[in-house]
């Protein structure tokens, strides 16, 4: 990612600590719950290397192509269980993100140091496209962190964390678009 450290930093942080409340979100009792989980996670965690700062890590050419081939199988493994449930589809426009990302830093790996690898007409759709999931996401936060205010769920059955931990993935991925 290209830009100053410390927003590199903060995303990083961000989609790290994302990932990783993701991964105790996939000790829950609800076998969907465990599922959508783990792929958040990879999510999370993918998106935390791909923020580190390119002044402090610079990839070895090979990391971009790798990243492409990890989340593409995760894209169609995605448009797999996209059959039963429509939030799976996020998940879809989520991973295909990432490989549009993971392609434009491969074949402009000079270009992520100085802004211009992506493909304003792929860059702008999925902008917009998160900006209004972030909006939708937060607006539908509300009340259920209201509500969630009594009973004592596990930590892999909280609807509010849960939905706090995709809001902001989404926050990140509007990160990671802008500064492509």
């Amino acid at each position: 990612m290209h830009g100053p450290a410390s927003p590199g930093w903060l995303l990083v942080a961000l989609c790290a600590a994302t990932g990783a409340y993701c991964l105790l979100r996939m000790r829950s009792s609800v076998e969907e719950q465990r599922r959508a989980a783990g792929g958040e996670a990879l999510m999370g965690f993918g998106m935390a290397v791909m923020a580190v700062p390119a002044t402090v890590f610079t990839p070895p050419g090979w990391a971009w192509p790798l990243y492409a081939v990890v989340f593409g199988a995760a894209a169609l493994r995605t448009l797999w269980s996209g059959r039963s449930s429509p939030h799976h589809l996020h998940h879809l426009v989520g991973t295909a993100a990432m490989v549009y990302m993971a392609v434009a830093m491969a074949a402009a790996p000079g270009a992520h140091h100085h802004g211009g690898a992506g493909v304003p007409l792929v860059t702008g759709p999925l902008l917009l496209y998160f900006t209004g999931y972030v909006l939708v996401s937060g607006a539908r936060l509300v009340p259920v962190a209201v509500a969630a205010g009594a009973g004592a769920a596990g930590w892999g059955d909280r609807p509010e964390l849960a939905r706090a931990c995709r809001l902001s993935m989404g926050i990140g991925m509007v990160a990671m678009l802008l500064a492509l």
